[in-house]
């Protein structure tokens, strides 16, 4: 072996050398910012928008799972979408963001005496995109008072009915008539359930049946007080 293949196998051996060194010190700068991040953990961020009050049980496709350090988790954070199980959502849901327990609340529910009952409300006039699930609502009705010989009359027949669900607009292709609650031909409809006493439940199903028009009057957060009996009834000819 000549002087130049010397020099040829020490520069080869030098240059193992040298990428053995460079690999080690990558490896112990990985695992050094390893260590400082710590194991990771399962989390969900949303790849679509979600409007406030949606039911989020059915909303589980809009969620995407994402791998993130524990150490930089919040608290909060949504690990199981199990989670959503019989939960709203609050507010509007941004794409993006991450689902955290505070985005979601539990769905109304009944209390001891209550039913749930449902009905067909006119999207434009009777619901205007404002109801939601826990939301307080009077129920007026309005009736044209051909049937009985007298005059058309509007009645507050349930007050404070408690919403807990609002569901999808519906295309309603019928005339306006009985058990449609006024709904337009070619028009929309939302069904809202209720959760009401017997008689509350009555007064809804019946108005429902026979008005010719409901409308849902949205309550301001903590005003429960009840309608007067003078003004749960109204005739322009009473009108002063």
């Amino acid at each position: 072996m000549n002087s130049r293949q010397r020099r040829g196998i020490i520069l080869l051996l030098l240059s193992v050398l040298c990428a053995l060194a460079a690999f080690a010190g990558v490896f112990a700068v990985v695992h050094d910012a390893e260590s400082k991040l710590g194991p990771e953990a399962t989390a969900y961020r949303l790849k679509a928008d979600i409007p406030a009050y949606q039911h989020l049980e059915d909303a589980k496709d809009r969620f995407e799972k994402v791998s993130m350090p524990r150490r930089w988790l919040p608290s909060t954070a949504v690990t199981d979408l199990r989670y959503l199980d019989g939960k709203i959502s609050v507010t509007p849901l941004r794409r993006g963001s991450l689902l955290q327990q505070d985005m979601a609340v539990a769905r109304p529910a009944l209390r001891p005496g209550q039913q749930e009952i449902a009905i067909m409300i006119d999207a434009a006039t009777g619901v205007a995109g404002k109801i939601y699930a826990g939301a307080k609502v009077n129920v007026y009705a309005t009736f044209d008072g051909k049937d009985q010989g007298g005059k058309p009359v509007s009645k507050v027949i349930v007050t404070n009915a408690q919403v807990i669900q609002v569901g999808k607009l519906t295309p309603f292709d019928r005339d306006s008539g009985s058990g449609t609650a006024g709904v337009r031909r070619g028009g929309e409809a939302v069904p809202i359930t209720f959760a009401l006493d017997t008689k509350d439940a009555q007064r809804v199903a019946y108005a429902e049946s026979f008005a010719s028009h409901v409308r849902l009057a949205l309550v301001a957060p903590g005003g429960d007080d009840a309608v007067s009996g003078s003004d749960r009834t109204y005739t322009l000819d009473g009108d002063k």
